[in-house]
């Protein structure tokens, strides 16, 4: 009877919450039966710090799809450092755990030989106009695509983020001057053998663990865009900066694969809308960011700043063409695909 009872009024209670949500009380209506789903996170990481290149790409995107979804799909920004180094970013994003990741050909080549046709220098059209059109061509992007796939990525986009410049304790300014520099290189195999093309030692290291090596004379010089240098502080612990106009910097934008291939279609527009435009955008990003950065380095007084010549610039192209039969042994017959590709691109742009 007791139990009876107690059954009765916690039946009541319910019947009393019950109706008196149904009541004038909207607020009490909407705390039980919230109108607006929770919104879905994509999960974002970086190769680079806030206030970067990436960081300028994830921060447009975030935008554009918060705008397109109207709030549904929200954006988490995870800077280079807060969950892990760049090859444990792209394992992130294999194993699903990660959505989008930022992805350069400097590790991802080790799986993806595919990859380094972007380690090649004097290979890209050097005008930023032309190069961004060799970077969008559909053709060279479906050859790219295939090799990322096989490695569980979905290649979504690529992203110039300026010459690499080379920073070093004395001048380069032939192959020559490489003689026995312990140059850092990223881990891929086929970017230290570009540099050993030039005479260089070559020692494979993270990003993270560079300026140190540098102040410690572990290494003796490194290569990476303007904005890089000055972020991370390398121009404090070198003497000289050369600029070759050799190597673009090129990172990938990727998704997992079977995540990408699962999203409903109203996802996937939002996804290519946010996208759409954004090659330009960046582009723009880019050259401001190295141009001012650059014009602090200069303005700094810590390191002087060379440009190569044409006639030394041929010198070191030659010097480096081994590195392609390097990149065909790895990459094989797609590679040579990509190569030819890339090489008739450049041809039409009046380069290579």
């Amino acid at each position: 009877m007791k139990a009876r009872q107690n059954g009765a009024l916690v039946l009541a209670m319910v019947s009393c919450l019950f109706l008196s949500a149904c009541s004038d009380n909207d607020d009490a209506v909407t705390g039980l039966f919230p109108d607006e789903p929770e919104p879905e996170i994509w999960r974002f990481a970086l190769e680079e710090i806030g206030g970067s290149v990436q960081d300028a790409w994830a921060q447009e995107f975030r935008r554009r799809i918060s705008e397109l979804s109207e709030g549904q799909v929200q954006v988490e920004i995870y800077p280079y450092g807060s969950i892990g180094t760049s090859p444990h970013l792209t394992q992130l994003v294999e194993d699903g755990r990660v959505h989008l990741a930022f992805a350069s050909p400097g590790h991802v080549a080790d799986d993806i030989p595919e990859a380094g046709i972007f380690l090649l220098p004097f290979l890209f059209p050097e005008s930023d106009e032309a190069n961004r059109r060799t970077l969008a061509d559909s053709e060279l992007l479906t050859l790219l695509q295939s090799g990322w796939q096989d490695a569980g990525l979905q290649l979504l986009d690529l992203v110039p983020e300026g010459w690499m410049i080379w920073t070093a304790d004395r001048p380069i300014q032939s192959p020559d001057d490489f003689d026995g520099l312990r140059m850092r290189t990223m881990t891929a195999p086929l970017q230290a053998e570009v540099f050993r093309t030039w005479g260089a030692e070559p020692v494979p290291m993270p990003y993270s663990e560079v300026y140190d090596a540098l102040q410690l004379g572990q290494v003796d010089g490194q290569s990476n865009p303007a904005f890089a240098i000055a972020e991370m502080n390398f121009h404090e612990v070198q003497s000289v900066m050369t600029v070759p106009r050799a190597t673009r910097f090129v990172a990938s934008v990727v998704s997992n694969r079977d995540w990408y291939r699962n999203l409903d279609d109203r996802h996937r527009q939002w996804l290519n809308a946010a996208r759409a435009g954004m090659p330009e955008f960046i582009d723009e990003v880019q050259r401001n960011y190295n141009r001012r950065r650059l014009q602090q380095i200069r303005e700094s007084g810590r390191i002087t700043m060379e440009r190569l010549t044409d006639e030394q610039r041929e010198r070191f192209r030659e010097a480096s063409l081994p590195a392609r039969d390097s990149f065909l042994e790895r990459a094989g017959e797609r590679g040579e695909r990509i190569l030819q590709r890339v090489q008739s691109l450049s041809r039409d742009e009046g380069a290579d």
